[in-house]
């Protein structure tokens, strides 16, 4: 994975031309995986939460796992706030000829109301078909629970999706053969799409400090945060911990995609000791609502076009942007182009101007790759902690 993202950096940086026909084999190796996302889901998850076979137990696994991504989350929040407010990198910056990027016309009409709603589906085939995963994890949690309720007709049903999650991994090991291939055309396409070494250097001088402050926040969040978080709740080596998980978190920086990344993480988790009951609850329920790395990211991008455009955010405000920012990342997962929605709904709950959209989308590819790794560490840590304080 690594020599592939390395080998594809340098090509699209040399060779922009020739990189962009090499990137359909990469868009073709995402597609694979997320092919396998909707079934991975919900065969996990049901037979997850029926394996507990007493559903009062979802009760206690439930509370614990809720509870830790409204920590990390807030946790993130924090840190991204003081660091932007210490560093400012939106001081001195002119954005006044910014203009509000393609869509948020349509982004601006959706409120709390739609966010909520994105948590319920009418149509769970439909929202199977436009990737909107958390109706699917809400259903599936319901199911399960029920099915540990009907007796021998459960516990055969429950079967079926065991065998359907077993079919699903043994899928996952075959495409992963490529990934390599499929890492190194997906990092020289976006690459040469940048317009190549030249276009990077550009994007990142008009943008480097606010870049900065995002992956310091990012790392601190990773190693600090989650890594004590890691070695005291669940009495584990981060270190060794994170070795494990080497594969998923290198195809989460190249895929962009908590989801697409979810088979990688659940073999990672696995592999490092942890109990398939928790990881097979825990892990799709956070590709989906633990978003830590995503939730610093739009209180840092909040607070910088606040200071770009001199607008003085107090206390209210703040109180607004941390709780605004901790929601949004949960229901995010549930609603059509999910990161400037969410970003809109954050901007909108503080009165700050949706022209700083466009700026921040122009660095914004780069940064959702460190940020997808940091949300799917998030989610490894939190399956770890829950499996010493909850799986038997």
């Amino acid at each position: 994975m690594v020599t592939g993202a390395v080998a594809g950096g340098v090509f699209g940086a040399m060779t922009p031309e020739t990189a962009r026909h090499v990137e359909i084999v990469g868009e073709l190796w995402i597609r694979m995986l997320r092919m396998l996302v909707v079934p991975l889901i919900v065969a996990s998850i049901i037979q997850g939460v029926g394996s507990l076979g007493d559903i009062r137990q979802l009760g206690k696994l439930g509370g614990v796992t809720v509870m830790y991504y409204l920590l990390t989350s807030g946790l993130a929040i924090v840190l991204g706030m003081v660091l932007v407010s210490l560093i400012k990198p939106g001081v001195g910056t002119d954005i006044s000829g910014a203009m509000a990027p393609t869509g948020v016309e349509a982004a601006v009409e959706t409120g709390w109301m739609d966010l909520l709603r994105g948590f319920i589906s009418p149509n769970l085939f439909a929202s199977a078909a436009q990737g909107e995963l958390l109706p699917l994890v809400m259903f599936s949690l319901a199911f399960g629970a029920v099915l540990t309720t009907v007796g021998e007709t459960g516990i055969l049903v429950l079967r079926f999706f065991e065998g359907i999650f077993a079919a699903i991994m043994k899928l996952v090991h075959l495409v992963m053969w490529i990934g390599p291939i499929g890492v190194f055309g997906l990092v020289a396409g976006r690459l040469a799409s940048a317009g190549g070494s030249e276009g990077i250097v550009a994007l990142l001088v008009g943008l480097g400090l606010f870049t900065i402050t995002v992956l310091i926040g990012l790392a601190i969040h990773a190693g600090i945060s989650l890594g004590l978080i890691l070695h005291l709740a669940a009495r584990r080596h981060p270190w060794q911990y994170m070795k494990a998980l080497g594969t998923a978190l290198t195809s989460a920086f190249a895929t962009a995609s908590s989801s697409a990344t979810l088979p990688l993480t659940m073999e990672g988790v696995e592999r490092a000791g942890v109990s398939t009951r928790s990881s097979r609850f825990v892990l799709p329920v956070g590709a989906t609502v633990n978003m830590d790395g995503s939730a610093l990211y739009e209180a840092v991008a909040a607070v910088y076009i606040a200071q770009a455009w001199g607008i003085e955010l107090g206390v209210g405000a703040l109180i607004a942007l941390f709780v605004v920012a901790t929601v949004s990342a949960i229901g995010a997962a549930g609603i059509p182009e999910a990161g400037l929605v969410t970003m809109v709904v954050v901007f909108q709950a503080v009165g700050l101007p949706l022209e700083g959209l466009g700026l921040l989308l122009a660095i914004d590819w780069l940064i959702d790759r460190f940020r997808t790794a940091v949300n799917v560490w998030g989610d490894a840590v939190g399956a770890a902690v829950v499996d010493r304080h909850v799986a038997v």
